[in-house]
This record gives structure tokens, C-alpha cells and sequence, in this order.
């Protein structure tokens, strides 16, 4: 990304106007008065040379964003919702772009921008005079990498931009500024007077950016989740000693993110800030395994305990490769690699229906327990094929099944 990073003003604004030409945005232009202006992540990703699937766009207009909003709507065919009518916020949704429109809120645009969270996002295109306003030197930030804001108001204003603070981390591997980190540690705990929604939404982000482990690492430093016997819960691992090169790269895209989220938040914080109960169940069993092994060696889990945490954990193995001694961490990955390992992925030669056709039993416990019971021969390779298993499950319901007088 640096590679196209622009510093120039001239060289920004030629960026700037190829990229409105690019996802038609200037169909729009003739719709907007006079003191209309772009701001925020569109420049700030521009000035990056970063490229977003998605593609944000907030405009400032003097006055009348509803009805200037609603004007463009009915002209390019698009989506349009008030967002909030007070305060005349509204947004038009074109394919995959999302155009915010909002009201000058202060007498000047150095007034507005100045109330931004970031300096990195209080840079404005003046479109009818070609100009950008840089007030709070943020373009110099983006060059040196910096999260800062103008004033802790800023901040107070929407707690939820001390989280934001670590997406930028995340994803854009940003350094943040040393006054910032005061005041969050002062402020942290105003967080939870954010719509919890809003936090979880938040912290998907931040787990699943390109520099996450770095995010993650200071939100554990500053403890922002004010998450309860944090350093004492042995659950808690210290990230900076793990070798994360175990794991491929998709590996990491689809279990790193919920090993730092079991990581900084415990099951009560993941209940109260509305996790999934997917997400929530995954880390009770987490939780519940790696617990299980401090009080016992891997060596010493019975057969059955050994099958029902590879049962358990099948799905998202990976995700609890950490929590492992280091000496099995690459065997149990490799293992787990291979879909044809019946230890690491257990399976079954017959299903419900065959053994209820075959040896005439009924649905019930002791169904499931004998299709338990299949599963982990055929895992410790004691079963080899559908006649064998047809044979150990006779042999099975004549030990196990109740008798009748």
C-alpha cells in the first residue's frame, strides 16, 4: 500500500476526482450546493492507496440533506433511508456503494472537521473549488502512521471510537498516540455505555484485520475490557510467545479470530455484548479442554476422553492449537490437516437408519450410544469395514442392551 501512498495535495486530488469518475459519483456532484464537501475514510484510503470492496462515502452540505438526499435518490435510481431525522443524516445505497449525507453542523468546515474522531479522518474535498482542508495535519499523520485526536471530546462524544482506535491498529497497523492511550485508560470503562451490538460489531473487525494480534495485544495491555481476573485465569495465554506460523494463512483467516476473542473477553463479557451462541459454546469448550489438560497430561486421558475432545473440538481445532504443549502443537495439526484421520475427524461406517434396519432397535439413548460406540473403534482403527461394524454392533447391544424379564 505504501507504494501509492500520496502526500501531495495536487496528487491526491487527481486520486481523488479518477476515483468519483470510477464509481460514477459524479452523477451526483450537480445535485450538491455550493460548499458541499467529501470527507473522512474515502480520502483517508485514497491518500493510502487502499482498495475496499465495500465503498463508504460521507458528504457534508451546507443545509437540507434530507431533501438534497432524497433528490438524488429519485434521479439515479437508489436506495434511500433516513438515518436520522433530527439531525438530517441520510444514506443512498448504489450497488456496492453506501453515500452518507449529512448537514454542516459547525458555523465553518474547520469547525466540523476539527469535531471528527481522528485526524486521519478530518480531511475534507471542497468539490466546487478543488481543495483540500487538512486543518488538523491529517494527511501528515497517515504518512507517519499516527492515530490522534483533536480533543478527548472527540472521544466522549461516541466511546465507541476507543475501540476504533484498535480496528485502525488492526487494519491499517497504525501507531496510536500517546495522549490517546491516557485518555483511554482513563476513560475505558465508558465504553459499555455503547449499544453492545455496536461493540461486538467492533471487535469482529478488529479480530479478524491483517495486524490483529498487535490490536489484541494492546487491548490486553490496557485490560479495555476490564475483563475480571484476567492475568490469574490460566485461559489467558501471553499471545507474544506463540508461534502463529504453525498455522497456514487460511488457517489463520478462519481461527485465529475466535482464539483472540476467547483471548480478551470471558463467556459472561461474550454473553453480555450479545456474541453468537455458536461463538459463545466454542469457547466454553475452549475453556472446558484446556482446563481438563492442566489437571491432566494428554498421555494420561482415557481413550473416550481423548475421542470426545476431538469430537468436540473437530470443527475448530486449530483455534485450541495454543493451548497445547508446543511438542504436539505440528503433529496434532497435521493430523487434523488429513480429513481421512478418524481420531481428528470421527466418523461412522453405518448411520441411525442402516442399524435400525439391520439389528432392529429403535430410536433412543441407546442408539446414540452405539453409534458413540462405532464411531471411536472405527477412530482407535479397530473397525475396518461394514461387515465388522455390523458384527461389533450385534455384539455391542447384546452387552449393553436392557434385558426383559
Amino acid at each position: 500500500m505504501k507504494s501509492s501512498f500520496h502526500t501531495d495535495h495536487t496528487l491526491i486530488i487527481d486520486e481523488l476526482e479518477t476515483s468519483i469518475k470510477f464509481h460514477n459519483l459524479d452523477l451526483i456532484l450537480g445535485f450538491l450546493p455550493k460548499g458541499s464537501y467529501l470527507v473522512g475514510g474515502y480520502i483517508r484510503d485514497i491518500v493510502l492507496g487502499r482498495e475496499n470492496e465495500k465503498v463508504d462515502v460521507d458528504i457534508v452540505v451546507p443545509l437540507n440533506a434530507i431533501e438534497i438526499g432524497k433528490k438524488i435518490a429519485d434521479n439515479i435510481g437508489s436506495k434511500f433511508i433516513i438515518l436520522d431525522e433530527k439531525r438530517e443524516v441520510v444514506r443512498i445505497i448504489l450497488n456496492h456503494i453506501y453515500i452518507d449525507i449529512a448537514n454542516q453542523v459547525s458555523p465553518s468546515i474547520e469547525g466540523d472537521l476539527s469535531s471528527r474522531d481522528f485526524s486521519i479522518n478530518s480531511i475534507a474535498f471542497l468539490f466546487d473549488k478543488r481543495c483540500l482542508v487538512d486543518p488538523l495535519n491529517g494527511v501528515k499523520d497517515l504518512e507517519i502512521s499516527l492515530l490522534r485526536t483533536h480533543s478527548e471530546d472527540n472521544i466522549l462524544n461516541d466511546p465507541l471510537r476507543i475501540l476504533r482506535c484498535f480496528r485502525f491498529v488492526s487494519e491499517l497497523n497504525f501507531k496510536v498516540d500517546l495522549n490517546l492511550i491516557t485518555f483511554i485508560k482513563k476513560n475505558k470503562g465508558k465504553l459499555y455505555l455503547v449499544a453492545k451490538e455496536r461493540i461486538n460489531n467492533e471487535i469482529q473487525k478488529i479480530v479478524h484485520g491483517a495486524n490483529a494480534l498487535d490490536a489484541v495485544l494492546l487491548i490486553k495491555k490496557l485490560n479495555i475490557f476490564a475483563t475480571d481476573n484476567l492475568s490469574e485465569d490460566s485461559f489467558f495465554l501471553d499471545l507474544e510467545k506463540i508461534n502463529y506460523v504453525e498455522l497456514n494463512q487460511d488457517e489463520k483467516e478462519k481461527f485465529l479470530p475466535s482464539f483472540f476473542i476467547a483471548q480478551i473477553l470471558d463467556v459472561i463479557s461474550l454473553e453480555k455484548l450479545k456474541f453468537s451462541k455458536a461463538e459463545i459454546a466454542k469457547t466454553k469448550l475452549l475453556r472446558k479442554w484446556h482446563f481438563l489438560l492442566e489437571k491432566k497430561n494428554i498421555a494420561q486421558l482415557t481413550e473416550s476422553d481423548r475421542f470426545a475432545l476431538h469430537k468436540e473440538l473437530e470443527m475448530f481445532l486449530p483455534t485450541f492449537m495454543f493451548h497445547l504443549p508446543q511438542n504436539l502443537r505440528l503433529n496434532w495439526l497435521c493430523r487434523w490437516r488429513d480429513s481421512d484421520d478418524k481420531l481428528f475427524h470421527p466418523s461412522n461406517l453405518l448411520n441411525g437408519e442402516v442399524i435400525k434396519k439391520n439389528l432392529k432397535i429403535k430410536d433412543g439413548p441407546i442408539l446414540g450410544e452405539l453409534l458413540q460406540y462405532l464411531s471411536q473403534e472405527l477412530a482407535y482403527k479397530r473397525l475396518n469395514n461394514f461387515d465388522e461394524a455390523i458384527y461389533k454392533a450385534k455384539r455391542w447391544i447384546e452387552q449393553n442392551a436392557p434385558k426383559c424379564d
